[in-house]
């Protein structure tokens, strides 16, 4: 009798097999929109499906519908594990029944809403708290947010729209998300859905499209949740060239470095390079190297107000170490995958000025990725 083949197990088979091991938590996916209405919750339940398609055990923990069919149906097609429903002041609240939800022990939990504030009387304050919980349990979790409710960009959403966002959460949320899916509709699919009666019912539909829904303000709202998957993007592709091991070339957002010194014209450096950070809605780094050099007292206030600074416009400050700061620059760019370096300039004469010039090639040839800016001052 002719003995069947064992099928070999690919790497990636054995990569899942390890990871899937090692993983201390379960895995937290965030469908991302700009607007309600572009497919968030849609998109969050077809996830849902397919992985219970694929075998996976698959409930919902909370989901809203707001009143639309399609979406209803939809979630109709999984298990739904009973809110709770909490007494508040008399009035009846319907909250994601946590405990139950653990004592169930799904592979997947679909949650929601990601912003929204639990009633009074719930074990977390936010349902993010709540998420947590369930990742911690190494439960995974599929949910939802709109951008307006990301804590750091929250007063511009106010500022553009006029619209008070009263719920939101922590950028440091997001940033703990293993995935980020954004979902889309162009402006005006989203305004021709509106239009049908898709998202509010006939009679609020003119009064959304003159305010929150103006094309303009979509077009913004949408460029800022395509800026925050980008970044997402970034840090995923962040770990895995690390992991692999690749060139620091390889980046997706752009990372902004200034480099500075005890001198006075560092702030000069400082404010040019938010400038520039804003202007590319990157991330800003002001950089010291901390030699062995003792500094005195001018020179340690000096630092310290630049510092102090940059820290302000929201910089993350990072203080090297070494003695060369055009090796300590040039490996901390390729470590962080930086891709724009800021460096002051007097006018120097002779040697200094050679020497400094000397210093600059240096970091060239180390980090041959990163657009150089040199920052020139004449000296009165």
């Amino acid at each position: 009798m002719k003995e069947t083949a064992t099928p070999k197990k690919r790497p990636e088979d054995w990569l899942e097999k390890a990871e899937a091991a090692d993983r201390a938590r379960g895995r937290f996916k965030i469908f991302l929109g700009y607007a309600p209405g572009v497919g968030k919750t849609f998109s969050m339940l077809s996830e849902g499906i397919r992985r219970k398609n694929r075998g996976e055990d698959v409930v919902i923990g909370i989901v809203e519908t707001h009143g639309r069919s399609g979406t209803a149906e939809v979630a109709d097609k999984l298990e739904r594990v009973p809110v709770q429903e909490i007494d508040y002041k008399g009035t009846l609240f319907a909250e994601m029944d946590l405990d139950a939800i653990l004592a169930r022990r799904p592979k997947v939990a679909i949650v929601d809403e990601l912003a929204h504030t639990n009633i009074e009387g719930s074990r977390h304050v936010k349902r993010y708290e709540d998420v947590f919980a369930l990742l911690d349990a190494k439960i995974d979790v599929v949910s939802t947010l709109n951008v307006q409710h990301i804590e750091s960009l929250t007063p511009r959403v106010q500022s553009l729209t006029g619209i008070t966002v009263r719920e939101t959460v922590p950028d440091w949320v997001l940033d703990r998300a293993d995935e980020i899916v954004m979902s889309d509709l162009t402006p005006e699919a989203l305004a021709e859905r509106m239009r049908r009666g898709d998202i509010y019912p006939a009679e609020r539909v003119e009064r959304a499209l003159a305010n929150f829904f103006r094309r303009g303000n979509l077009i913004a709202l949408r460029e800022m949740a395509l800026q925050r998957v980008t970044r997402a993007v970034d840090r995923t592709l962040d770990q895995y060239v690390k992991l692999k091991q690749l060139g620091a070339h390889w980046t997706v957002a752009e990372k902004i470095a200034v480099c500075i010194s005890t001198n006075p014209s560092g702030r000069d450096l400082i404010a040019r390079g938010a400038r520039l950070a804003q202007g590319m809605d990157a991330e800003l780094f002001v950089l010291h190297l901390d030699s062995d050099r003792v500094l005195d007292e001018d020179e340690r206030r000096g630092l310290e107000d630049n510092l102090l600074f940059a820290e302000n416009l929201g910089a993350h400050i990072v203080r090297l170490k070494g003695s060369n700061v055009a090796t300590a620059t040039a490996q901390f760019a390729k470590e962080q995958r930086i891709t724009q370096a800021i460096f002051g300039s007097s006018a120097l004469l002779g040697l200094k000025r050679y020497l400094y010039f000397w210093e600059i090639a240096r970091f060239v040839s180390a980090a041959p990725h990163v657009d150089l800016h040199i920052v020139t001052k004449e000296t009165p």
